[in-house]
């Protein structure tokens, strides 16, 4: 039977919601990574991260206070441009959100490896099969909590969190009195220029740490007021994560004991490959890799747990747009748990603990396809202002025409440092998706809009993916042919994204179709008719 979403989550339980999202794996992984990439410039890389996301993150405020809807962020393209549009960001953004919980308890396993090496095959990151297990299990257990009630998933969450931001701060105060400013010319300040800090911000687990827009934004049917509550949980997380990342990447680099370093800093990655544990040793404190090992289940088995309850309103979400199976969008009555979405998402979440073994392997593909999910935002909130004119906008931000082309253009930037190699199969997969779409055009819904009015609200989106695949591949970065030089490039990305920003706005909806989280007529119905025996 299908029942509303019971509106029981604090600004409080919000923001460590966001938190929990954006401290999870990335923080016990990413700061070697930046490393290996830009050298200590790459510090510069959580911040220029930290503001295009916070430029996002203005979008989806003003969004997510006008339209609080369950797993918004896929139901504001339809909204604006058609089920066409929100099919394609449904999909890859589905793909990011359940790979984002098997990355989670791959990190888990990486990490308990320290204690118990039979967990990972011999000089490898891939699992053994009791490892893979312990994946499974945590899998299930995420699956539980969400399948319970959204209380147990608060509750659990606010329990966790005191205990995984305790241990970064801890770090943070700790690495401070084992701190080198010689590091930092050693090997050279910026050994791999501009570059290497692009290349950091895209691939090297920058932009996978900031994940905690969508999962604020997921929940807003759940939110108590959300026209506050959302627009101060996403700034305060932005900013705060910006802060602290910043922090634990100087002092990383700060504390590495200066002869490990040697000339190359692209060997950090391979001598720190579990960073905070691995400084811990070589520095001597092995009270404190203990803690981060502690921390390094606590933080990303949270953030799993979260993310699992993310995906689950997202698979509903996909299906209140028509075009996924109508199941999927149901609630249950007693707990307001979308729970067939969520056996969904439990489901893709152990596939992807199967071709992809790795922390590494798959935060690349995660990152474009979360970015790939973001750059609508600015998409629709441009499109409203054409066709929803009378959308009422408890945060009106200031300076739209301005910040909503910026965070478009950036956007792009990220998912052009992404590189050829992940964005031929990940931009691929959507124009095969897009050609599937038309291939099975008779069962996908046109009650409200034709088809031919989908297809000319979204050809600015193919013909997105066009360009950069093609811009991709002339580039230097991630197998491209390196055709285009810096900053070459870059301003090219910049004036197609700009040019793709503009007949986007002008090409939405001729008037934006707004629905609520309320049950559907044939819902409603539904329910009625399996409660006639009963009476």
């Amino acid at each position: 039977m299908s029942g509303n979403f019971k509106k029981s989550i604090s600004l409080f339980d919000l923001i460590l919601i966001g938190l929990g999202a954006i401290f999870g794996s990335a923080w016990l992984f990413a700061v070697s990574s930046v490393a290996s990439k830009a050298g200590p410039v790459g510090s510069f890389s959580w911040l220029i991260g930290g503001a295009i996301i916070l430029l996002i993150g203005l979008v989806y405020a003003e969004l997510g206070a006008a339209l609080p809807r369950t797993g918004g962020i896929l139901r504001y393209p339809v909204y604006s441009h058609g089920p066409l549009v929100g099919y394609l960001i449904s999909f890859v953004t589905i793909i990011a959100y359940t790979s984002l919980v098997s990355i989670e308890v791959t990190a888990v396993r990486q990490y308990l490896a320290f204690w118990f090496p039979g967990l990972t095959k011999a000089n490898s990151e891939s699992p053994t099969v009791i490892g893979w297990l312990l994946q499974f299990a945590l899998l299930a257990l995420f699956f539980l909590l969400n399948y319970w009630s959204v209380k147990a998933f608060t509750k659990a969450n606010a329990i966790i969190s005191v205990f995984k931001y305790l241990v970064p701060v801890t770090i943070i105060v700790i690495l401070a009195f084992h701190f080198k400013s010689a590091n930092f010319s050693v090997a050279g300040f910026a050994p791999f220029g501009g570059q290497g800090v692009q290349t950091a911000i895209a691939t090297g687990g920058v932009m996978f740490a900031y994940l905690g827009l969508h999962p604020i934004v997921s929940i807003a049917s759940e939110v108590k007021n959300p026209q506050r509550n959302i627009p101060i949980a996403l700034v305060v997380c932005i900013i705060l994560s910006a802060l602290i990342y910043t922090a634990m990447q100087v002092l990383f680099l700060g504390s590495i004991p200066t002869d490990m370093i040697g000339n190359d800093w692209a060997q950090i990655a391979d001598k720190f490959s579990l960073p905070f544990k691995d400084i811990a040793i070589a520095l001597g404190l092995g009270w404190l890799a203990v803690i981060v090992v502690l921390d390094a289940v606590v933080s990303p088995g949270a953030s799993g747990n979260i993310f699992m309850n993310t995906a689950s309103r997202l698979v509903y979400a996909w299906s209140r747009t028509g075009t996924l199976f109508k199941t999927f969008s149901k609630v249950d009555k007693g707990t307001g748990i979308p729970r067939p979405s969520l056996w969904l998402s439990f489901g893709l979440s152990v596939f992807w603990t199967l071709p992809f073994p790795s922390w590494d392997a798959l935060v690349n593909v995660c990152s474009v396809a979360l970015i790939l999910s973001y750059v609508v935002a600015p998409i629709s909130s441009a499109a409203f202002r054409v066709n929803a004119k009378d959308l009422k906008k408890p945060f009106k931000l200031k300076g739209m025409s301005v910040i909503a082309p910026l965070s478009f253009i950036f956007a792009s930037f990220i998912v052009y440092w992404s590189g050829w190699k992940t964005n031929s199969w990940l931009l691929g997969s959507q124009l095969v998706m897009f050609v599937l779409y038309l291939i099975f055009s008779k069962y996908v819904p046109t009650k409200e809009v034709s088809l031919a009015q989908q297809l000319k609200s979204a050809w600015w989106l193919i013909a997105y993916y066009v360009i950069m695949l093609v811009i991709s591949y002339l580039g230097s970065f991630g197998g491209g042919t390196e055709t285009l030089k810096n900053p070459v490039d870059l301003i090219l990305v910049a004036i197609v994204a700009l040019a793709i920003y503009y007949w986007a706005k002008y090409s939405g909806l001729p008037k934006a179709i707004i629905d609520n989280d309320e049950p559907t007529p044939e819902e409603k119905a539904e329910a009625e008719v399996k409660a006639e025996p009963a009476k």
